[in-house]
């Protein structure tokens, strides 16, 4: 009896037992979510002065609620997320940078529940590229850019229906060559190079030796800060070819165009000359082109700026050139006018002219050419154009020893007037065909002239035939003629102190 009540009890606890767990199944056991996993992206590099975008991979069992990016050496900004809830996506985050160097981003990503996981993603921050080599033919439209330096790894051509745009402050570097290596700009026909600087900004063409830099020439110093003004043939120089005629003759027989001087004749693109004398290769104005002259063979160099059949419709002015192995400037044919030039240790000409050129050089001063102050040439074949003209130019001669002061010969077609000569040399006169060239019969002359006649000289002793257009002069006080020396005052010349010291300022 006892027993069966003992059994009765154990069944009823039992039960009991089974109905408490059985009210506990209304609230199951809860299931572990994993927390968020998050992939950064491989290493990232970033121009100072840019951002990137840094994408991140997530995913989110608990579902997503929130990111939050910071950074090291720069700041960083969330910038496309997931939906909330949803459970895989990216993150991209926005990185700007402070400084050159080493950065990194950190995204943390928090799900639903809470949970977080965060990832960093290293960036390296590189200084703005600044110096680009140049090494092949510009055959599209190209802007090289103000606070930039490009560097010229050969002869480098404009090619026809391209234009090359060069900003305001550019410096652009011929590297070391000679021989078909000479490195060069070229301009070929129907190219266009509108490099149109500034006087505060100027363009500068120079050798890789160089040293100046775009910072410096931002600050105000066009100087070069390790190259003397008298180094010269280091590289080629600017070769501007264009459409308008010239007057050239091969075996006998006239041509309307021919291979550019200084150029190869394997290259096709040193042609120049043909009959539109309106023709257009762009507008040049405030350049300096330094150090050139680069020899291509047996007495054969490159001018500083050669200007080849270059048409009216081509804006040139305000030009220096400076220690050029050969001419500072030389036209051959051509219409197009030139304002505002300045050659500074020329080794060879100042100035030369060639194949009836026929437009004018209006404001010039010349310091100290080796050869001639001007070389001036006329027709080569049978055309012959209306003849071109010279006028109000400061020549300086003292200290290379030129030889003539104007070269001219018996088909010389150019006209000179307001002329100022002074720090003559013994042995440099006018020259000596300067008869044969004034009986010209189409009004060709040289008139008003202002010249310094050294102690010991007369008038004759440098210009014979001429002494009657000849006003000598006892300082640069009395001048009257010349050039107006005031618009050169952005040139390497004049902040040097050349031009200070001469009087010509």
């Amino acid at each position: 009896m006892n027993l069966s009540y003992y059994l009765k009890g154990i069944l009823i606890s039992v039960l009991l037992l089974g109905f408490i767990a059985s009210c506990g199944d209304d609230n199951p056991a809860e299931v572990d979510v994993n927390p968020p996993s998050l992939t950064a992206p491989g290493a990232q590099e970033v121009v100072l002065g840019n951002s990137v975008t840094l994408s991140f991979s997530v995913t989110i069992s608990g579902g997503y609620a929130s990111a939050q990016a910071s950074a090291q050496n720069g700041s960083a900004n969330v910038t496309t997320e997931p939906a909330s809830g949803a459970t895989s996506g990216a993150v991209e985050v926005e990185f700007t940078p402070n400084s050159v160097g080493a950065a990194s981003v950190t995204l943390t990503v928090t799900d639903s529940d809470g949970q977080t996981d965060d990832a960093t993603a290293v960036v390296t921050v590189v200084a703005e590229q600044t110096v680009f080599q140049v090494t092949e033919n510009i055959s599209s439209n190209t802007t090289w850019e103000t606070g930039n330096t490009y560097i010229l790894g050969g002869r480098i051509t404009v090619l026809a229906g391209a234009t090359l745009t060069i900003e305001p402050g550019v410096i652009v570097k011929g590297e070391a060559g000679t021989g078909a290596n000479a490195t060069a700009l070229l301009i070929a026909r129907d190219g266009t190079l509108n490099a149109n600087g500034e006087a505060n900004a100027p363009i500068i063409f120079t050798s890789f030796a160089d040293e100046i830099t775009p910072e410096q020439v931002a600050a105000g110093d066009f100087t070069s800060p390790n190259l003397d003004p008298d180094i010269s043939g280091l590289w080629g120089g600017v070769l501007i070819l264009g459409n308008a005629p010239i007057s050239a003759s091969s075996e006998g027989s006239d041509i309307t165009e021919t291979q550019i001087e200084g150029i190869p004749t394997s290259d096709s693109n040193g042609l120049y000359g043909g009959n539109d004398p309106s023709d257009s290769s762009g507008s040049i104005t405030h350049i300096s082109i330094r150090h050139g002259g680069a020899n291509i063979g047996e007495g054969n160099e490159i001018n500083g700026l050669t200007l080849g059949g270059v048409g009216s419709g081509t804006n040139i002015q305000n030009v220096e050139v400076v220690a050029n192995q050969d001419d500072g400037i030389e036209w051959f044919g051509g219409t197009v006018d030139v304002t505002n030039v300045l050659v500074w240790n020329s080794f060879d000409d100042a100035i030369d002219t060639d194949q009836a050129w026929a437009g004018t050089l209006d404001n010039a001063v010349i310091v100290s050419p080796e050869d001639s102050a001007f070389e001036l040439d006329g027709p080569e074949g049978s055309f012959t154009s209306t003849g071109h003209t010279i006028q109000n130019a400061t020549i300086y001669l003292q200290g290379n020893g030129a030889e003539e002061l104007i070269d001219v010969d018996d088909n010389t077609d150019v006209s000179m007037n307001n002329l100022l000569f002074f720090g003559l040399d013994e042995g440099g006169s006018l020259s000596s065909d300067y008869p044969d060239y004034a009986a010209n019969p189409d009004g060709y002359a040289i008139t008003s002239i202002e010249a310094i006649i050294p102690a010991g000289f007369t008038v004759t002793d440098f210009f014979p035939g001429l002494e009657s257009e000849v006003t000598e002069i006892a300082d640069l006080n009395a001048a009257t003629l010349g050039a107006d020396a005031s618009v050169f005052g952005w040139t390497w010349a004049s902040q040097s102190g050349a031009l200070g010291s001469l009087g010509v300022e």
